[in-house]
């Protein structure tokens, strides 16, 4: 498998983003990953999925990407997302996100759906989170250090995102193909209201649940995930 390494302009911000088998002819996959994950973590997926292209980007302050003072709201990364499919030219394409990037991916749905074909959601609600005072510092102690991720997102993106998060509801319908997946352990992100909030948003959704699993699908059940994901964009 091919993969090559690029950056797209978004202002002054630099977004890193991986491309593999960029000759492929067939309806490419966008990866919009995490919090603090970086394009490079969904290299595995990519090569699962080969020869189909896929795309898949670093957020702003994280992995390879720039890092701004500012600009850590909703709409910049809804931006980041916007500037790497532009960059790569992709015309039409599914859409992936995990985590926190779902939320992201929501937001540029909003905008852009016009080229989104059909849309894959990661144990995450239809929400924008605020982050309370004090989250930054505990998550950098208690996680990224803990488990060695501190060169995955940077400090200042991580209070950045504290700083400037606001909660938002996002309500807009999903005129897409949806596929929601879900780990069913305790420390899943979504509930069964969640769910039922997907189910009024979009008409042709379906749910994939990961009965081994909580909030983590990639560790606990990947084989699982990366099938139900290659499946679903045939």
């Amino acid at each position: 498998m091919d993969v090559r390494s690029y950056r797209a302009n978004n202002g002054k911000v630099q977004i890193h983003y991986l491309v593999s088998n960029e000759q492929d002819t067939s309806v490419p996959l966008l990866i919009c990953p995490g919090l603090s994950e970086t394009a490079e973590e969904y290299v595995e997926l990519m090569a699962y999925l080969s020869p189909r292209k896929c795309v898949a980007l670093s957020f702003r302050g994280r992995g390879q990407s720039g890092t701004p003072e500012r600009g850590y709201d909703l709409e910049h990364h809804v931006s980041d997302i916007a500037s790497v499919a532009e960059a790569a030219q992709l015309n039409r394409f599914h859409l992936y996100a995990n985590s926190r990037g779902v939320a992201y991916a929501l937001g540029y749905i909003e905008k852009h759906s016009s080229a989104v074909m059909s849309v894959i959601l990661q144990e995450y609600p239809a929400e924008h989170k605020a982050l309370p005072e004090g989250w930054a510092e505990d998550y950098l102690l208690r996680y990224l250090v803990q488990f060695s991720r501190q060169r995955n997102i940077r400090p200042e993106a991580v209070r950045g995102v504290e700083r400037e998060s606001t909660q938002l509801r996002l309500s807009k319908g999903i005129n897409k193909k949806l596929l929601v997946l879900r780990g069913k352990l305790p420390d899943s992100l979504l509930t069964d209201e969640d769910c039922r909030r997907y189910e009024r948003l979009c008409v042709d959704v379906s749910f994939a649940e990961f009965t081994r699993s909580g909030h983590d699908l990639r560790h606990t059940e990947k084989e699982l995930l990366y099938r139900t994901i290659g499946d679903f964009i045939l």
